[in-house]
């Protein structure tokens, strides 16, 4: 499958400079381009692959302006890194879809399945499961009972899905997470023992949510753990039960929320954050790699960093300091001698 240059700038509503003729079938990183392939150009610190790069076709923004002779087809665009995205998405629409269902499946009779869709080896649909049209579950899918799920969803190899959960229209849940396991209650007896708080609730994701490899979204004790519309969590990232997590939030890799907690919207939180149950994270907020948040953040769009995170600019002229405290320390133990030197006189 091939893009001339002239074919990807009207889809992107770009502008073409070199040859409008020239054509790719591939993607590739601009330093590692190579002839057939597109790549693109939006941090400035790699613009120097650009006068040196063998992809046929660049994308670069409407302001760039190169400091010498790019040999590759330029496509201008508003922002190469969505302009990006918006093509490896017609590439992989274009592709063909897997569809059918294997005979090796299992659905209840009572289940409801649309059209249009595709159910790997081994899949299990249970007993009153309804799935949308245009869905995909991949090999060793499981939906457990009463499960609801919207249309055009794709569910890769080995997704569990427990009971009683609900699944919006246009999600991505990828290979191995667990979506409506038992949340973590436990009563203590006698200061040696616990009872199992049995978690009657279930999980509720929203439209347009994409769930990483490996991630695990616990069920409510009573009502719902909420994921809510165009929230997109990495791998690894563990949600307790009763958790909200706002519209088009971002959680990166190994980030976990304790029970009961509400985000905001547009919150974005790098990779290792940590956040204590029953918190509550404002709108906008961006909570820095291995942040440990104890508590509430009250105030929107705050910047945080840090175990216990602070105020982001706060933090920084703090480390300022840490770094110099084997320093400092030297100069104190000094100064101790040297005062108590001058006592002893």
């Amino acid at each position: 499958m091939e893009f001339t240059a002239r074919m990807i700038a009207q889809a992107l509503n770009g502008t073409v400079e070199g040859d409008p003729e020239i054509s790719v079938n591939t993607f590739a990183k601009i330093e590692e381009g190579h002839k057939g392939a597109i790549s693109f150009l939006a941090n400035p610190k790699y613009e120097h692959y650009i006068y040196t790069t063998d992809s046929s076709i660049v994308l670069v923004g409407l302001d760039f302006k190169p400091a010498g002779s790019v040999k590759a087809t330029m496509v201008r665009v508003n922002d190469p890194y969505q302009a990006l995205a918006r093509l490896l998405a017609m590439y992989e629409q274009a592709k063909p879809a897997k569809k059918g269902i294997h005979p090796t499946a299992v659905i209840e009779g009572s289940a409801r399945v649309g059209s249009d869709i595709y159910v790997g080896a081994y899949a299990v649909i249970s007993e009153n499961v309804a799935i949308g049209d245009g869905c995909s579950l991949y090999p060793h899918v499981y939906i457990g009972d009463n499960v609801k799920i919207g249309s055009n969803c794709t569910l890769y190899a080995g997704v569990k899905i427990y009971k009683e959960c609900i699944i919006g229209n246009n999600c991505i849940v990828h290979a191995g997470a667990v979506i409506g396991a038992d949340g973590f209650g436990f009563a203590p007896v006698d200061g040696k023992d616990y009872i199992k708080i049995q978690q009657i609730g279930n999980v509720i994701l929203e439209d347009d949510v994409e769930i990483g490899a490996n991630t695990c979204i616990d069920r409510a004790t009573m009502g719902s753990t909420i994921v809510q519309r165009g929230v997109k969590l990495d791998n690894l990232v563990q949600i307790g039960h009763n958790v909200v997590i706002g519209e088009n939030t971002v959680m990166a890799a190994q980030s976990g929320i304790a029970g009961s907690t509400k985000v905001g919207r547009n919150c974005m939180m790098g990779g290792q954050v940590g956040i204590a149950g029953h918190a509550t994270i404002a709108d906008g907020c961006k909570i820095g790699a291995q942040a440990g948040i104890s508590g509430s953040i009250r105030e929107e769009n705050s910047a945080v960093l840090g175990s216990p995170a602070i105020d982001g600019r706060m933090y920084i002229r703090s480390f300022k300091y840490f770094v110099k405290l084997p320093d400092m320390n030297k100069k104190l133990d000094d100064l101790i001698k040297t005062v108590d030197s001058l006592k002893n006189k």
